[in-house]
């Protein structure tokens, strides 16, 4: 329990919104107690991701896993806003709702007199929250995967020697969504004060550049272009490298600082890496990774993982086991971020919970 579950009681929230970012603000508000209710598409048979199947999945069943993934709690209201008389039933639940999250395609939700600048004369109060792929001023549609490739993500990932590739999930929505979450606890605070809504937005192209982090700041300060280098990282090394052990096994370094360096070195039996002048800075050690990972994967082939782990552990050096996601979901840890729904054919549906912040109680 987080300490934080019904901290939105009595907030109304009408989702506007499909896919992934705008549905996760909406689950967000839905996991600390807010009335959510999302507003579907009946013409296209709601929000698109309900098609999005994996093969394994009953084609005839109006939800998929995907849907799943950031749709819980929530009331689903199926409409077709192109009907007068459907487009009033939402501005009727609009009247008293506290927040709308939207991600129609710049200028759509105009058409349905359901953009700010129609809603905020009649509704004062209302804390109007949107996602665009560009922002307001630009009509381009926008997808995860092109974003991620126009921001410089998708050429940054992969193998050296391999092509690019995108992240696993859709990150950019997400990232996105977390931005929106925080514009709109702004807003709230902002309302609490002034008794004033607003209108509150970001874009997957902003909210993609905004989380280059230090990437971003290797190329601003230095010119350095980040090439693609598996799960290695530029500026610390050992860290992010894989390397098999006698069992087979595949452990992933985090060694990020000079104690963890010769911890390493000392559980691994190599005292010899730590007196080499090649690697005693961090500076050096990235300069001459190749001959330090050499040695070091020749080093973890003597070793079984699990004899390895316990070494690590005991000394705190941040080595971790590259676990499938069966592996991950049999972790108590892991187990007891699972929400569970019925379904209305009496089924059970998962997904993780999106909200995993906890209140700190003192004794």
């Amino acid at each position: 329990m987080s300490g934080f579950e019904q901290v939105f009681e009595g907030l109304k929230v009408i989702e506007l919104a499909s896919v992934l970012a705008g549905p996760a603000v909406g689950m967000f508000f839905a996991e600390l107690g807010a009335q959510v209710l999302k507003v579907e598409n009946k013409a296209t048979q709601g929000d698109v991701t309900r098609s999005w199947k994996l093969p394994k999945e009953d084609p005839q069943k109006p939800w998929s896993a995907y849907f799943h993934s950031v749709n819980w709690n929530k009331t689903y209201l199926p409409v077709d806003l192109k009907q007068q008389a459907e487009q009033q039933q939402v501005l009727q639940l609009i009247a008293d709702a506290d927040i709308v999250i939207s991600n129609f395609k710049v200028g759509s939700a105009a058409q349905f007199g359901l953009d700010y600048d129609s809603l905020k004369a009649r509704f004062p109060h209302l804390i109007y929250a949107s996602i665009t792929a560009y922002g307001h001023d630009n009509p381009k549609p926008g997808f995860d995967v092109a974003i991620q490739a126009e921001t410089g993500w998708i050429y940054m990932n992969g193998e050296a020697q391999g092509a690019p590739v995108k992240m696993p999930v859709a990150l950019i929505d997400l990232l996105a969504a977390h931005q929106l979450k925080e514009g709109i606890l702004v807003a709230l605070l902002q309302r609490f004060r002034s008794g004033k809504g607003c209108h509150v937005t970001t874009s997957l192209f902003d909210a993609s550049i905004a989380s280059l982090a230090n990437q971003a700041s290797n190329w601003l300060n230095l010119q350095h272009i980040p090439q693609r280098m598996g799960s290695q990282h530029p500026n610390i090394a050992p860290y992010g490298d894989t390397f098999k052990t006698k069992d087979g096994k595949s452990l992933i370094l985090a060694t990020g600082t000079q104690k963890h360096f010769q911890e390493l070195c000392k559980c691994l039996e190599l005292p010899g890496l730590i007196e080499d002048p090649r690697f005693s800075t961090n500076a050096l050690r990235v300069e001459n990774r190749h001959i330090l990972i050499e040695k070091l994967g020749t080093a973890f082939l003597q070793w079984n993982a699990s004899v390895l782990l316990a070494r690590f552990e005991k000394v705190s050096i941040p080595v971790s086991p590259i676990r499938d996601l069966s592996e991950v979901f049999k972790l108590p840890a892991a187990q007891a971020l699972i929400l569970k729904e019925t379904l209305p054919d009496g089924g059970e549906s998962q997904r993780v919970k999106t909200a995993v912040f906890q209140k700190v109680v003192s004794s």
